[in-house]
């Protein structure tokens, strides 16, 4: 399993971030602590630098196993479930923009999580779910080479998709092959009943995983079991990246040394 952090590009709001100011210092010091793989935060790949960030990249060494999308949503308001239309595709638009984005860095797969939306309170399921898949089946049919990994999200930052047995519903009726599932311990602690039994039943659908802790700092700084997850992990034959997606505390630097130093403890 590749150890990887999460990075934004450029600098963003979103709290859950260890790294989002000075783009090439931060890929050197995910470097320098010894990770194998950085995960790009990206609002609008149209604000950045192809060239310069795949630069910064390759003079590293670091591979980039995904691509998250949720500050478009966070800083932009665009999301898949919007009553408006011109807004649901302005939000395709953008996730095709991250398609072609990430096949130039290497066909990462790209994260489908906040860009969701939150259901309006006079809004049905019915319909947000069909605007939902309408929107994925768009933007999976735009390159079928490209993974689209759809986060459960916990209830507190949306209404949509919480659990990993709703968001696996969803997939299957999307119908597409390159739908997959991404899984958070963060938001695993919080919605799953058994997170190793959701884990082992989700086998066939988990591209990628990000971990943080139950406080959601770095892994070991609050009560998860992560030698369970890991080890059920394993069970699974997951082999893709372990991305961490931590606040930055005590302070940004310290949480992604703790993040690796935990990886080292788990024999990473």
């Amino acid at each position: 399993m590749q150890k990887s952090i999460v990075v934004s590009t450029p600098e963003a709001e979103f709290s859950a971030l260890a790294f989002k100011e000075d783009f090439k210092n931060s890929i050197k010091k995910v470097a320098e602590l010894g990770f194998d793989a950085v995960e790009l935060a990206v609002r609008n790949p149209e604000n950045i630098d192809f060239e310069k960030t795949k630069e910064v990249l390759k003079e590293y060494n670091l591979s980039v196993p995904a691509i998250g999308t949720g500050q478009a949503f966070g800083e932009e308001g665009l999301s898949f479930t919007d009553f408006d239309k011109d807004i649901r595709e302005k939000a395709v638009e953008r996730i095709k923009a991250h398609m072609n984005f990430s096949e130039q860095i290497g066909e990462p797969q790209i994260i489908i999580g906040l860009i969701r939306g939150i259901m309006d309170e006079d809004q049905k399921m019915a319909e947000a779910e069909k605007y939902f898949i309408e929107c994925l089946r768009h933007c999976a049919d735009y390159k079928e080479n490209i993974i689209l990994t759809l986060e459960p999200i916990n209830r507190y930052e949306t209404n949509l998709y919480n659990t990993i047995e709703s968001m696996k519903n969803l997939i299957n009726k999307t119908d597409r092959n390159n739908v997959k599932l991404m899984i958070d311990t963060f938001h695993m602690n919080i919605e799953e009943p058994n997170i190793y039994e959701s884990i082992k039943k989700s086998a066939e659908y988990i591209s990628h995983v990000h971990v943080a802790d139950s406080n959601r700092w770095a892994p070991g700084c609050g009560h998860l079991d992560f030698e369970k997850i890991i080890e059920t992990l394993k069970d699974i034959n997951y082999s893709g990246a372990l991305s961490a997606e931590i606040l930055p505390k005590p302070n940004p630097d310290k949480s992604a040394e703790l993040t690796m130093k935990f990886f080292e403890k788990l024999g990473l």
